[in-house]
């Protein structure tokens, strides 16, 4: 229990006595890539804008959308704001204190209301009357100074980790591409393939049009029940339909059937598609991909990771057309079917596969390692800042 004589007492006080709040004047067509000012929308991304809309501090929260009652930035100076993100200034209490303190308390509160099957949105009564418990303005700026140090030295670690994970991707993207372009053999003899994806392949390689190795099929099921696919960068996954995220459609019944072995590709976006070869029996979108090889004496895993190549280097994505800006780049039927791909002898297939598949075991588990030392690092330092704004700990 705090003295409330000293220093270090905490009071509660509504968030509308501590500061004044408003509204931004923007809407998401106003931004403009490079723009002037920072533009706060409703989104942790930072975007542009040619024009400001305020000048001074200010804390900018969500006001609606994913983000709603749980994006906060921290601003001074000039920068625009989204007609759909509060912004708080004007403030009686230390801005950055507050800062802390709601990111850390309040999404509890927008989860108290919250309602799964709607968008969250924020109203101005929840915020304004939100009870922010604080200590005098001198220990507020005590405990500013102690979280901005700590979480200076947590969000240097959680970089360095990033970084790491990056790397880790690009050793990927270039064991993939080199085994399927070139084997596994660096002293084997190569050959001109005539192609300016390819270049040079090993002499006793071949080059196909994909349309001579794989057929398209498209087989809607004609009525629901069966377990929805989505195919992403993590690869080719049953959907969990009792959480409603994602794009959720009207009715599954015009989805495809795909089948074990088939290959499932959003070819619809090139630049965040990906393609996967299934291991399931279920549904899938009727705007994805679904093509199998014609012939079983060709390896799948080999031919998976070539077509993973093309998205990876955007091979695909430089035989696409579409909207680029919009996310409608797409690759055509016609473009898929006459693109020539690599073809090693069945054996070489096999070899590459089973290459692949180990290197890549060996990676993907270095690599969450390092996922899971960011997430421990991400609750260390929402612990770290919820103890020290609540009182739980002192700052000496």
């Amino acid at each position: 229990m705090y003295d409330k004589t000293k220093v270090k007492a905490f009071s509660s006080i509504r968030l509308k006595y501590l500061c004044d709040i408003t509204t931004g004047n923007k809407d998401t067509k106003n931004a403009t890539f490079n723009g002037i000012y920072p533009f706060y929308v409703r989104s942790p991304i930072i975007e542009k804008c040619d024009t400001y809309s305020f000048d001074g501090e200010g804390i900018l929260v969500a006001g609606d959308g994913a983000g709603a009652g749980r994006i906060f930035h921290y601003a001074n100076g000039k920068y625009a704001v989204h007609q759909r993100v509060y912004r708080l200034y004007n403030f009686k209490c230390e801005p950055r204190f507050l800062v802390y303190y709601l990111s850390s308390i309040f999404p509890k509160e927008m989860d108290k209301g919250s309602n799964q099957t709607t968008v969250p949105s924020m109203r101005l009564p929840m915020l304004s009357n939100f009870a922010v418990n604080i200590p005098s303005k001198k220990y507020q700026k005590n405990i500013v100074f102690f979280l901005d140090k700590k979480c200076a030295e947590i969000d240097i670690l959680h970089t360095n980790i990033e970084s790491q994970i990056k790397i880790l991707e690009e050793y990927k993207k270039s064991i993939i591409t080199e085994a399927v372009k070139k084997g596994l053999d660096s002293n084997v003899e190569m050959k001109d393939s005539g192609s300016v994806y390819w270049k040079y392949i090993p002499a006793n390689w071949g080059l196909s049009d994909i349309k001579y190795l794989f057929e398209i099929v498209k087989r809607i099921a004609g009525k629901e029940g069966y377990d929805i696919l989505s195919v992403t960068q993590k690869g080719l996954k049953i959907k969990d339909m009792s959480k409603n995220t994602g794009q959720i459609a009207e009715s599954y019944a015009n989805y495809q059937f795909v089948y074990p072995t088939d290959f499932v590709m959003n070819h619809m976006d090139l630049l965040t598609g990906w393609v996967d070869c299934s291991k399931y029996f279920g549904v899938t979108s009727p705007d994805y991909r679904v093509f199998r090889l014609k012939d079983n004496r060709n390896n799948l895993n080999y031919f998976k990771y070539v077509m993973q190549c093309c998205y990876m280097n955007k091979i695909f994505y430089s035989l696409g057309r579409g909207v680029s800006n919009l996310g409608r780049w797409r690759l055509q039927t016609e473009s898929f079917n006459n693109f020539k791909i690599p073809v090693p002898p069945y054996e070489e297939q096999q070899k590459i596969s089973k290459y692949l598949d180990e290197k890549l075991l060996e990676i993907n588990n270095i690599m969450n390692q390092k996922k899971n030392q960011l997430e421990t690092l991400n609750q260390y330092k929402k612990s770290l800042i919820y103890e020290y704004v609540t009182g739980k700990k002192e700052v000496e």
